[in-house]
């Protein structure tokens, strides 16, 4: 059973979205210390955290930040200021997707539902690419390139080992889409490419410039 954690200060709708959850047959637990949010990640080792926002003490940025030093479990922001910078931001900040308040039930299960399977169901086979010099690892999401490694998000291991999938050839952002988020449609088209920025700035800082390249209008393409 997925363990959820939310981190939500509305009392009330943290209540309603637990019960919606473990209805759905995930394991829920809600936030009890505002001051102490990363303790209770570490102790309840959760599968994927919701984190609001606007919270006491620190904002659910800081304490995206703070879990990102130790762990790349799945992060999905809920949020009222649903407007493009915000979900940029929340994406930048280590986010996995973004909720818009207020939440619909049904959409939030479905939002869950297609992290977790993009988060833990990767596809069986070979556990290790090699492209470029480099070595991209399906099992603990990281690329090394010589002595130095860097660790790669979900998301960000999806985008690369289907770029990897199909080596010299073109792949178009709706196949990405379809890749990443499957039947989620509720996911902003500029996440693809927030993520897509964030993967060339890792690669670049092991040494490997210029390897996804972008065909306006048409997609990606590893070089």
């Amino acid at each position: 059973m997925y363990r959820i954690f939310l981190v939500e200060d509305d009392f009330s709708l943290a209540s309603e979205l637990q019960k919606q959850l473990e209805r759905s047959g995930y394991q829920t637990r809600v936030v009890s210390d505002f001051r102490a949010v990363h303790k209770e990640v570490r102790e309840y080792d959760p599968h994927l955290i919701l984190m609001d926002i606007m919270l006491p003490y620190q904002n659910g940025y800081y304490w995206t930040a703070e879990i990102r030093k130790s762990s790349s479990v799945p992060v999905v922001f809920l949020s009222s200021a649903s407007d493009g910078m915000n979900i940029v931001m929340a994406v930048n900040m280590g986010g996995d997707d973004f909720i818009p308040k207020p939440v619909e039930p049904m959409v939030l299960c479905a939002k869950v539902q297609a992290v977790l399977r993009r988060s833990y169901e990767l596809n069986g086979g070979t556990a290790t690419v090699d492209f470029c010099g480099a070595v991209l690892n399906l099992n603990d999401s990281t690329v090394t390139l010589g002595e130095e490694k860097t660790e790669l998000t979900k998301n960000e291991l999806r985008i690369l080992s289907t770029l990897l999938e199909n080596r010299g050839k073109i792949v178009s952002r709706d196949a990405l889409m379809l890749r990443l988020w499957n039947d989620d449609c509720y996911v902003e088209e500029n996440t693809l490419t927030v993520n897509v920025t964030r993967l060339r700035h890792k690669l670049e800082s092991l040494g490997l410039q210029d390897i996804i390249i972008t065909k306006p209008g048409r997609g990606y393409l590893i070089s």
